[in-house]
C-alpha cells in the first residue's frame, strides 16, 4: 500500500519562497505520521516547478510562470516517469496526496491564473483516474470514539467500531481502553478521567459518536457538543429504529450538529476513507 505525495510534503524547501506557514508544516508532519502509523509507503512525485524554475523562486500562478511549450513537454516526461513507477510497483496507489493552491499539485483548488480556481493543478490533472486528497484532509485521521461503555455489550460494540475505523486507516482513541470502565471510581478518579479525555477530544480531528438508545448517552452527548463547539467534524451512528419526533431520529441538537449514519458499515465513507475512494 502506498501513496504518491507532492514532494514538498516531505521537503518543504521545494515550495516557492515565503509561502510555507507553520500550519502547513504541522499538516505535512501529521500526514507523514499517518503514513508511518499504518505502514503506508510514500512515493514522492517529482516537482515540476522546482525542475523548471529552480528552488529559490518567487510565487506565481500557472499562467504567469508555467504556460509554455517547454513546461508542457516537461510534464509529458514526468508523467511518463511516474506511470513507469506505478507499473513497476504492480498496484495502483491508494491516492495522490497533493497541496491545494499549488499550480501543479493542487487537488481542489489551483492558482491557474492570478486567482484561485477549482480543480487539480497541471501535474495532478495528468492522473485523473487516481483519487487525490489534499494534505490537510489526509492529515485529519485521529478519531475520538464516543459512546456508552457501561455494559459488556456496549464495550464489545465499541471495539468492533474501533476495528472498522482502524482498518480504514483512522487512529482511534477509545475511552474504555484508557481506564474509563470502573463502576467504583471515586471523585479523584473521575477528575483524572475527565482531564485525560478532554485533551483527547481537542487533539482529535473527528469525533464518532454512538447515539443508540431511547435517549442518547449523556456523556456522549456532552462530548459531541464540546467537539462541535471546537469546530470538529462529528459523525454520529444511530442504528436504533426508534424516533424522537416526526422529523427527528434523536434529539435535534445532536442531529443538527453531526452527520448521522444508520449502519456501522457507513462510517468509513462518512469519514472519507481512502480505501473506499481507491476501490
Amino acid at each position: 500500500m502506498y501513496v504518491l505525495i507532492a514532494p514538498c510534503i516531505e521537503n518543504p524547501a521545494c515550495r516557492a519562497r515565503g509561502i510555507t506557514t507553520d500550519e502547513d508544516l504541522r499538516y505535512f508532519d501529521r500526514a507523514m505520521k499517518r503514513c508511518r502509523r499504518f505502514s503506508i509507503d510514500t512515493v514522492p512525485l517529482p516537482c515540476p516547478e522546482t525542475i523548471y524554475l529552480g528552488r529559490d523562486r518567487s510565487p506565481g500562478s500557472f499562467t504567469e510562470r508555467l504556460a509554455t511549450d517547454e513546461f508542457a513537454a516537461l510534464l509529458d516526461r514526468l508523467e511518463s516517469e511516474v506511470r513507469a513507477i506505478i507499473r513497476e510497483r504492480g498496484e495502483p496507489p491508494l491516492a495522490i496526496v497533493g497541496v491545494d493552491s499549488s499550480p501543479t499539485c493542487g487537488v481542489n483548488t489551483t492558482y491557474y491564473s492570478p486567482v484561485k480556481q477549482p480543480g487539480r493543478g497541471a501535474f495532478l490533472a495528468r492522473f485523473p483516474e487516481i483519487p487525490a486528497v489534499d494534505v490537510k484532509e489526509f492529515a485529519r485521521y485521529r478519531v475520538y470514539l464516543a459512546g456508552p461503555l457501561f455494559s459488556e455489550a456496549e464495550r464489545t460494540y465499541n471495539l468492533v467500531l474501533r476495528d472498522i475505523l482502524e482498518a480504514h486507516l483512522f487512529d482511534v482513541y477509545l475511552p474504555q481502553e484508557v481506564g474509563d470502565t470502573s463502576h467504583t471510581r471515586g471523585r479523584e478518579e473521575n477528575g483524572a478521567i475527565f482531564a485525560q479525555h478532554l485533551p483527547a477530544i481537542r487533539d482529535a480531528d473527528i469525533v464518532v459518536a454512538v447515539i443508540d438508545g431511547a435517549d442518547a448517552d449523556s456523556g456522549t452527548s456532552w462530548e459531541m457538543g464540546y467537539a462541535y463547539a471546537l469546530g470538529k467534524k462529528v459523525v454520529a451512528l444511530r442504528t436504533d429504529f426508534r424516533i424522537a419526533g416526526r422529523y427527528e431520529r434523536v434529539n435535534l441538537m445532536l442531529e443538527e450538529s453531526a452527520r448521522v449514519v444508520t449502519a456501522k458499515e457507513d462510517l468509513p465513507r462518512a469519514l472519507g476513507s481512502l480505501l473506499i475512494a481507491s476501490g
